[in-house]
């Protein structure tokens, strides 16, 4: 009697099939299309893989045949197709008068990313430039409380008007909760969340639009980047050794969605204590410094350890707001590293162009 095998049997086995850079399934990662199940043992599906001809992606085609052939089909038959999201580069209908976005993420929680995106975005804006700041950290959303946000979004004409603070318009799952209700979503939630934020929030013209992002690389991720061409991604890390090998697995989910890593930043660089001044490398330091030269990417700065960070955050008011202090300005010198790194980026488009 011939075994049958169901849609759902070939998904779970997929599953177990891994991408060796971002250690995720390939099913999590959006890889696995158009599964059907014939008679006789014949399964076929598409992989729809960032970089097709690879040897990395030769790898991932002869796992899944081996994880679907070893349900007792016979006939396995896999399609490689590039990925049908847009590309880094190319107009975004959601968000037309936005110049560049900018994700910002990290590879593990914890090591203050939030709060370098909000001090980020404080900082571009001194710098003279009109900026967004979308939180798309859904299960924890903090940068309303980051910046102090108090005054709620309302509809303008069928469409969100994001509160604005400090100069920057911000919009987040926060405003639209019970404060200690939880969210329980899966992907397709997540990802209609996602195309809310950019196409029904009047975010208007924008030199920036800052993009707070959840940590891992999970499907608010892989959404973000398949519904807007992103300019580039700012990756967060602390100086150990642990969180710079968490974060390296972004930095490879970003270049095989093709989005270009813009530079590295270390947090919690050194502790700097209120009283005396006396720095403190608790966690280590230059980590992350090391690190981006090792990969080939720009570090971008360096954020201290300093009690008046925190107390300021809690406080929402960003510590960019007056970078005459040691733990201000780095922010803004962040900020000038960034703009650089995308003056870079799309001077090279020019010349692709050209």
């Amino acid at each position: 009697m011939e075994m049958r095998i169901h849609p759902q049997d070939v998904l779970n086995a997929l599953r177990r099939v891994r991408d060796v850079s971002s250690q995720c399934d390939i099913v999590s990662l959006g890889y696995v299309k158009d599964i059907e199940v014939a008679g006789e043992g014949r399964v076929s599906f598409a992989l729809e893989l960032p970089n097709p001809q690879d040897a990395a992606s030769e790898q991932l085609v002869t796992a899944a045949q081996d994880a679907v052939r070893a349900l007792g089909a016979n006939n396995v038959q896999v399609r490689v197709v590039a990925p049908t999201g847009p590309m880094p580069g190319t107009p975004s209908r959601l968000i037309p008068q936005v110049r560049y976005t900018i994700a910002v993420a990290s590879g593990k929680g914890g090591v203050g990313k939030s709060t370098v995106a909000a001090n980020l975005a404080i900082a571009l804006m001194r710098a003279g430039n009109k900026v967004g700041l979308m939180d798309t950290d859904v299960y924890g959303p903090s940068v309303p409380t980051l910046m102090g946000a108090g005054s709620e979004p309302h509809v303008v004409e069928g469409k969100i008007e994001p509160p604005v603070q400090y100069g920057i318009k911000i919009i987040s799952m926060a405003y639209f909760l019970p404060k200690d209700e939880a969210v329980i979503w899966r992907g397709p939630m997540l990802h209609k969340t996602v195309q809310q934020f950019l196409g029904e929030v009047r975010w208007g013209e924008l030199d920036y639009l800052v993009i707070d992002l959840p940590p891992g690389t999970g499907d608010i991720q892989l959404s973000l980047s398949q519904t807007i061409p992103l300019t580039g991604a700012v990756i967060v890390s602390t100086p150990q050794d642990l969180a710079l090998t968490v974060a390296s697995k972004a930095i490879a989910m970003f270049q095989k969605l093709h989005v270009p890593i813009l530079g590295i930043v270390e947090n919690m660089s050194s502790y700097i204590c209120p009283q005396c001044g006396h720095q403190e490398s608790i966690f280590g330091h230059g980590g992350a410094r090391a690190a981006a030269a090792k990969m080939g990417f720009a570090f971008l700065g360096e954020i201290p350890l300093d009690t008046r960070i925190r107390t300021h955050s809690d406080a929402g008011k960003p510590v960019a707001l007056d970078d005459t202090t040691p733990y201000g300005k780095p922010f803004m010198e962040i900020a000038g590293a960034l703009a650089q790194q995308v003056a870079a980026i799309r001077a090279d488009e020019s010349i692709e162009i050209e």
